[in-house]
C-alpha cells in the first residue's frame, strides 16, 4: 500500500498517483553551479528583504494552497521584456575599480586551504570529499580506478528527489565507486530517449549494477548491500539476523509516519485530528530511538533503516515548521530524534546529500500538488524565505546573519566557519560565472512559452542580454565583499551599485530583478552547502539594497 518511490508521492488519504514532481534544475546540468530556471515574476514577487522593495501579499492568505500562489502575480507582464531600460555597462564597469574575475580568483586561491584548492582537480578525477558535482566517484585513487566502477546511478539533476537521496546516501556510506547520470524531472524538461529505453516510466532513481537495471530505490539499496560486501572491503549497512524483526518493525513504522505526515501536510486538519495522528506516529519513533539509547535506529551504527528514514524525516522537519509551525529540531520534546539527526550529521555520506529548509519548502509543493499552510507557520515561513527574522529585527537573509537563522534551522557546524562558507560561495560562483550571469539575466528577460509545471522553473526563459555586463559587475562585487569579509555596502559593493544606478532607473530595476532571481534559486545541496548559500543570498541582498537605496 505504501510502496511509494521515485519521482512522485501518493497522498495516502486518496491513494492516487500525482505527476507533480520536484522543482527543476537550472541552465547547465553539468555546470559547477546551476540554478532552477523560472519566470521573472518570481524575482518580482519574492523581493529582496531590504527597505523600499515591493512586498507581495502573503502566501498564507490563501485558504488552501501554498507559497507559490504569489508567484503568478504579474506573470503575464513577463511575456515581454519587463524593464525596457537595460543598457550595456561593459565600458562603465571596465572603467571602475570593481575587481576583475582574474583578481578575484587570485585572492580566492591565496585564502583557500590546501584541500579547498584541490577541490576542482579532485572533482574531475572522481576523488576527494563527496560533492553533488561529482560525475564519477572513486574516493581514493590508491584503491579504485575507473575500471572498478560497476554502478551507474541515474538521479535527478536538482539533487532534491528523496528516493534518489536514499540511494546516494547508501552508495557513499558503503564507499562504492559509481558514475552519475543526471536526468530531468518531468516538471522542468524532457528526458533523453536513451533513458526512456532504460526506464519506460521515466521515473527515478534507476541504477545499473553489474549490467542489470534496477528501477526502484528499495530494490537498488538491497542489491547494493548484497553485491558489495564486507568480505570485499565495503562497509556493511545491513542488520544482523538477530536484529531482523526490529528492523522490519521499524520500516513498517516509517511508512506509518510517512502516511501521517502526508495527511497533515497536504490535507485539511479538521479538529486537529491530522496533527494528533502525526504526533502519535512521531512519538512512537521517539520512543524507539530512546529505547535504543539515541543515535541510530539499529545496533548503534548506520544501517539501511536510517537511510529509509533520513530523506523523509529531513523533509518533515522543514515542511511542518514552514507550513504548520510544528518544530521537530532544536529545543523540542523530541530529544532522541534530535540525537539521531546529530548522529546522521556526523556522516559525510549524509552531509553531502542534505538539503536546507528553504529548498525543501519550495520543492515539495510541486511534488505533492500543494501543501496546506496554517497560521502557526507564518513567522517561520517568513524566516525561511528570507523575509523577516523571528525577532522582527530585520530580514533573515540580511547581514549580519543570525546563528541558526535565529532559532529556525540548525547551523551546519561541520562546514567550518563563516569565512570558509564565503570561500565556498565565491568558488562556486566564479567557477561558472559566464553561465550564471546569463542565467540571472532571465530575471529581466522573458518567460518561456509554453511554461513548465514547477513555478520556479522555466527552461525556455530568455535572458535580457543587455543587462549581462551589469550583472557580471555586481557579482564580482559580491565576491569581493565575501572575500573581504566586510559585510557592509562599502568598497566594491558601493562602486558597483553606483555604476548600476548610473544606467538609469529602468536599468537598475532590471539588475535588481536579475540578482533577486539568482538569489532565490540557490539550491542546497545542488549548488553549495547551506552556510555558503546563506552567505551568498545575504551578500546578493547587500548589493541589491545598495542599488535601490534612496
Amino acid at each position: 500500500m505504501f510502496r511509494i518511490h521515485r519521482e512522485t508521492f501518493v497522498r495516502p488519504s486518496r491513494l492516487r498517483r500525482t505527476s507533480v514532481p520536484i522543482l527543476a534544475v537550472g541552465f547547465l546540468a553539468s555546470a559547477a553551479f546551476s540554478f532552477s530556471a523560472s519566470s521573472g515574476s518570481a524575482a518580482r514577487s519574492r523581493r529582496p528583504s531590504v527597505p523600499g522593495t515591493p512586498r507581495p501579499s502573503s502566501p498564507l492568505s490563501a485558504s488552501n494552497f501554498n507559497p507559490f500562489s504569489s508567484l503568478f502575480d504579474g506573470i503575464a507582464s513577463n511575456v515581454m521584456p519587463s524593464s525596457g531600460g537595460a543598457v550595456d555597462q561593459k565600458e562603465a564597469f571596465g572603467a571602475s575599480s570593481v575587481p576583475s574575475w582574474e583578481s578575484i580568483s587570485g585572492d580566492l586561491t591565496a585564502a583557500q586551504t590546501p584541500s579547498e584548492r584541490e577541490f576542482r582537480g579532485n572533482l574531475a578525477k572522481g576523488l576527494g570529499s563527496p560533492s553533488p558535482l561529482h560525475d564519477l566517484r572513486l574516493y581514493d585513487a590508491s584503491r579504485f580506478s575507473e575500471s572498478d566502477v560497476r554502478v551507474t546511478f541515474y538521479r535527478d539533476s536538482a539533487s532534491w528527489c528523496p528516493y534518489c537521496q536514499k540511494v546516494w546516501l547508501m552508495l557513499e556510506e558503503k564507499g562504492i565507486p559509481y558514475r552519475v547520470e543526471r536526468i530531468n524531472m518531468r516538471c522542468y524538461g524532457d528526458k533523453p530517449r536513451s533513458f526512456a529505453r532504460l526506464q519506460p516510466s521515466g521515473a527515478i532513481p534507476v541504477a545499473t549494477i553489474d549490467g542489470v537495471t534496477y528501477r526502484q530505490s528499495n530494490d537498488i539499496m538491497y542489491k547494493l548491500e548484497e553485491s558489495f560486501t564486507e568480505a570485499d572491503g565495503y562497509r556493511s549497512v545491513g542488520w544482523d539476523v538477530s536484529e531482523t524483526d526490529d528492523a522490519r518493525r521499524l520500516l513498517r513504522m516509517e511508512r506509518g509516519l510517512f502516511s501521517a505526515w502526508m495527511n497533515w501536510l497536504t490535507g485539511g486538519d479538521y479538529g486537529g485530528m491530522a496533527q494528533k495522528s502525526f504526533v502519535k506516529a512521531l512519538d512512537e519513533v521517539e520512543r524507539e530511538l530512546a529505547r535504543n539509547g539515541g543515535g541510530f535506529f539499529v545496533g548503534g551504527r548506520p544501517t539501511i533503516v536510517d537511510f529509509m528514514y533520513a530523506s523523509f524525516l529531513e523533509r518533515m522537519a522543514a515542511s511542518l515548521l514552514y507550513f504548520k509551525g510544528f518544530k521537530m529540531r532544536g529545543g523540542t520534546s523530541y530529544p532522541a530524534l534530535n540525537a539521531w539527526f546529530d548522529a546522521m550529521e556526523t556522516l559525510p555520506s549524509y552531509q553531502v546529500t542534505k538539503s536546507d529548509y528553504y529548498t525543501h519548502c519550495w520543492d515539495l509543493p510541486p511534488q505533492l500538488g500543494g501543501c496546506v499552510p496554517e497560521k502557526g507557520g507564518a513567522p517561520f515561513t517568513a524566516a525561511i524565505n528570507g523575509e523577516r527574522r523571528l525577532d522582527g529585527t530585520g530580514g533573515s537573509w540580511d547581514l549580519p546573519l543570525q546563528p541558526h537563522n535565529g532559532g529556525v534551522e540548525p547551523d551546519w557546524d561541520w562546514c567550518g566557519d563563516d569565512a570558509a562558507a564565503r570561500r565556498e560561495a565565491v568558488e562556486r560562483l566564479s567557477a561558472n560565472r559566464a553561465a550564471i550571469v546569463r542565467f540571472a539575466a532571465r530575471g529581466a528577460g522573458k518567460a518561456g512559452i509554453p511554461g513548465v509545471m514547477a513555478p520556479l522553473s522555466d527552461p525556455g526563459a530568455k535572458p535580457d542580454e543587455l543587462v549581462g555586463s551589469a550583472v557580471d559587475g555586481a557579482l564580482r562585487a559580491v565576491c569581493a565583499a565575501m572575500l573581504g569579509g566586510e559585510g557592509t555596502a562599502t568598497g566594491a559593493v558601493a562602486e558597483a551599485a553606483a555604476v548600476v544606478r548610473g544606467g538609469g532607473k529602468g536599468h537598475a530595476d532590471a539588475v535588481v530583478r536579475s540578482l533577486a532571481y539568482l538569489r532565490d534559486r540557490v539550491g542546497v545541496p545542488r549548488d553549495m552547502r547551506l552556510p555558503a548559500a546563506r552567505q551568498l543570498r545575504a551578500h546578493l541582498n547587500l548589493v541589491i539594497g545598495e542599488i535601490i537605496r534612496d
